[in-house]
């Protein structure tokens, strides 16, 4: 059966922020953003990662510096109380649009592997990502089909000018840009990202779930057109 693996955010609790900026200096704030699986017949899901950024020394501000080169570095916690690792992704390389990320577990040992060739600077037109794991094949997806990107850049200048209305009204919203990926594996479809539930669908029984949840959170990382990504934030 498909599992399906969603990047989502705790709900926010104003009183809960406010007594969290007025704490003690060192206080640990909760995890603010989780994974959820969905794995069984009746759609029920239920947390199996907790998502928090793995700062670097200089904190917020060089993370976010780092972040516009396509660094990332995330954690995925087992519980929301930060007792153990599930996986961490670190960034290994980044260049020229061209960045690789590893997914190492709890203890280290590595995962699996993802890299993203952003449009136009690696090997085509649209974005690549490509999802290795030792011992399986590797696996490639194109962001949107190039059916949709066609149709989608005819229709740019009206989106432009409807957008341009909507900051001048106050409101409404543009379409996106098609940003669903299927990975391709030889003969079948290990996984896929469906855009309109910000979904990573697990089609493989081999691929590993710590990677698709990582690889949940790194996508959603790059997705700015409807606001700031879970990871570009100030504190």
């Amino acid at each position: 059966m498909t599992s399906v693996l969603t990047l989502e955010s705790v709900p926010r609790d104003k009183k809960a922020e406010k007594a969290a900026k007025a704490a003690a200096p060192g206080t640990v704030r909760p995890v603010g953003h989780f994974v959820t699986l969905t794995d069984t017949p009746e759609g029920s899901s239920r947390p199996v990662a907790h998502v928090e950024r793995e700062l670097p020394p200089d904190g917020i501000p060089a993370y976010l510096a780092a972040r516009k080169e396509g660094i990332r570095s995330f954690v995925l916690w087992a519980e929301p109380e930060r007792r153990s690792r599930l996986a961490t992704l670190v960034t290994v390389s980044t260049a020229e649009g061209v960045s690789t990320y590893e997914v190492r577990d709890g203890q280290g040992a590595p995962i699996g592997t993802i890299l993203r060739e952003k449009a136009l600077y690696g090997r085509g037109l649209r974005t690549r990502w490509t999802v290795t794991q030792p011992g399986c094949p590797e696996a490639v997806g194109y962001k949107g089909r190039i059916f949709w990107w066609y149709v989608w850049w005819l229709v740019f200048p009206v989106q432009v000018a409807i957008g341009v209305g909507s900051i001048l009204a106050g409101g409404g919203d543009v379409a996106r840009g098609p940003r669903r990926v299927i990975w391709r594996a030889g003969g079948e479809v290990p996984l896929e990202f469906r855009s309109d539930g910000d979904e990573v669908h697990v089609h493989a029984p081999w691929v590993d779930r710590r990677l698709a949840a990582a690889l949940a959170a790194l996508i959603r990382s790059f997705d700015s057109w409807m606001g700031t990504p879970w990871d570009d934030k100030r504190e």
